[in-house]
């Protein structure tokens, strides 16, 4: 199956990055390598641009694409393990980093991932397939209150204690195999009225899911102030997230990195030894204009959040 992946904001993220020759940056959800691609011509042969993905699938990919560049390294980690690819090529601070969370329109339309309510496929959601936990053995495993909570957590379903029940009782007949017979459960749990209007009504299950198998929330808020450490001062840190929980996590990071101070306001004087980290470019997102919402279906909920780091 072909790599279809159109990269969001493309032309604001790259302008946002302020990419300059000579530099070195950082692509921790490589992709299809749209917006490293970008990178590399603003580098113009000089720099480094190293390019990170756990899905080696997208990786192989990448490589083709960019096969024609000497001036970028590939690692097949999760984005959270960037230190491991540093560390390797002895590079201690970094000017860039891009992170694009979520995942690929080649992903989604490729049936056999199991991530798409569309497609019947075994249930599977794993970016990385070394990973021991699918969604499958959530489905078939985890107890009622854990399945609902995730649901609720992540997929900001309605509908979850429900949906979480229908899933157990199912699953006692026989265990839940494919994404259809998922969809299926769902839509007998969610009352008719409630399915004629919004998006599909596997949709917050599935993502909810898939944030649970991947564990993308926790690796996002273990990545952000690491990464922020690494850059030179001058460089940026720009985060494309694709629903609100995610756009929360990269705000609430952003806005502690940039505080000079955390004490209780009660205090006379500071004691937190708290320093301003960062400058933030963007004090609000930057989303898809008119042509790319019209051109890219998947541009519609993607946010785009940019810092600074300053000298500290």
């Amino acid at each position: 199956m072909e790599f279809a992946h159109k990269s969001v904001l493309l032309k604001e993220t790259i302008e946002a990055l302020n990419v300059r020759e000579g530099k070195i940056y950082l692509d921790g959800t490589l992709g299809g390598a749209g917006h490293s691609l970008e990178i590399l011509k603003k580098l113009d042969g000089s720099g480094l641009l190293i390019g990170i993905d756990q899905d080696k699938e997208a990786l192989e990919v990448a490589k083709k694409r960019l096969s024609d560049f000497e001036n970028v390294q590939f690692f097949n980690l999760n984005y959270v393990d960037f230190e491991k690819a540093l560390d390797e090529l002895g590079i201690d601070k970094i000017d860039g980093v891009l992170l694009d969370i979520g995942v690929s329109s080649y992903q989604f339309d490729n049936p056999e991932r199991g991530f798409s309510y569309r497609f019947d496929a075994p249930l599977d959601m794993r970016m990385d397939l070394d990973l021991e936990i699918s969604a499958k053995d959530i489905v078939n495993t985890y107890t009622e209150s854990e399945i609902a909570r995730i649901i609720k957590d992540y997929g900001e379903e309605k509908w979850a204690s429900r949906i979480a029940k229908f899933i157990v009782d199912e699953r006692r007949e026989k265990s839940i195999e494919t994404t259809f017979e998922l969809v299926e459960i769902i839509k007998k749990a969610i009352p008719a009225g409630a399915r004629r209007n919004g998006p599909h009504p596997a949709k917050r299950t599935f993502q909810a899911l898939r944030i649970e198998v991947n564990k993308e929330l926790d690796v996002l808020k273990d990545s952000i102030e690491r990464f922020v450490s690494r850059l030179n001062p001058g460089g940026r840190i720009a985060i494309i997230t694709f629903h609100s929980l995610e756009d929360r996590i990269v705000k609430n990071a952003f806005k502690y990195l940039e505080k000079d101070c955390i004490c209780p306001p009660s205090s006379p004087i500071c004691t937190c030894d708290k320093k301003k980290e960062i400058k933030i470019i963007t004090r609000k997102p930057i989303t898809a204009t008119e042509y790319e919402l019209k051109e890219n279906n998947r541009s519609h909920s993607a946010k785009l959040r940019v810092a600074e780091k300053l000298e500290v």
